[in-house]
């Protein structure tokens, strides 16, 4: 039992527009990162890793306003990125083997190095080890498509487990963590809700929901928590949120006016969030 923040993928646009979310609530009167479970994925295991780390949701949205002086280049989830993705992910019925499809996809593409990554990693964490409060990070297994869920009990570094959550394939270099590598856990679904079962007062926080393929859909996730009782609500961004964000959601430029967008919309969105928070 216990409530459960869930906090789903999106890019660098992603995380500030979730921050951006989070902190407006807080100022009525929800902290949600006070949760007795948080699940990260992807752009959510970097903001369920920050704001586990005990730094004010003021202090973390206020970074996502700053100019992205020394950001690295925006990557860009492109079209051919994209295709390449639904090619591998939608076809057949078997879900662990489309995801090693979009594993092997990831693991011959031409990236940064991995290292360098991790650096960018490791700066975005207030801290590198695991917070005391429960928080889960997925990612998937690139050679086996296994759906991994990290935790404290792992013994796998913080760094590395968000760095794995955030390997967008085809874009940035899987993370090794003992001899394995692993890929972003979007790869399995782009929230992954149902790890929040077992809870019975949840809110998830999707900055997107596209599923191609035998993924799991969040509709579906959602269901299940309902039938076994729990109170869910589940927020996406709005309209003036999804202009915000534009097409690129790893432009780090488009990073202040999302995490402003999700600020905005906590004022719509309150009520409902208050409603199964309370």
């Amino acid at each position: 039992m216990g409530r459960a923040l869930v906090l789903g993928g999106g890019g660098v646009t992603g995380v500030a527009w979730e921050l951006g979310l989070l902190a407006g609530l807080a100022g009525h009167g929800l902290r949600l990162n006070e949760a007795d479970l948080v699940v990260g994925t992807s752009a959510g295991s970097v903001v369920g890793a920050q704001v586990r780390s005990g730094t004010p949701l003021s202090e973390l949205y206020e970074a996502q306003l700053r100019p992205p002086r020394d950001e690295v280049p925006a990557a860009r989830l492109g079209t051919a990125v994209l295709l390449r993705w639904a090619w591998a992910g939608g076809r057949g019925r078997d879900a662990a083997r489309a995801r090693a499809r979009i594993g092997a996809m990831a693991l011959s593409a031409r990236t940064p190095s991995e290292q360098s990554r991790r650096a960018v990693i490791a700066a975005r964490l207030p801290s590198p080890d695991w917070p005391a409060a429960r928080l889960l990070v997925t990612a998937v297994d690139a050679a086996s498509g296994e759906f991994v869920v990290f935790d404290a009990d792992s013994g796998v570094p913080l760094v590395d487990a968000v760095g794995a959550s955030c390997a967008v394939p085809g874009v940035w270099p899987p993370v090794t963590v003992a001899g394995r590598r692993y890929v972003d856990g979007g790869v399995r679904s782009p929230v992954n809700a149902d790890l929040a079962a077992g809870c019975d007062r949840v809110v998830v926080l999707a900055p997107t929901r596209a599923a191609v393929g035998p993924m799991p859909r969040l509709a579906a996730q959602v269901a299940a928590l309902r039938e076994a009782e729990a109170r869910v609500a589940v927020v996406s961004p709005d309209r003036s949120a999804r202009t915000a964000i534009g097409r690129n959601v790893l432009d780090p430029a488009r990073r202040a006016a999302s995490g402003r967008a999700g600020f905005a919309q906590a004022e719509a969105v309150a009520d409902e969030v208050a409603a199964v928070w309370r």
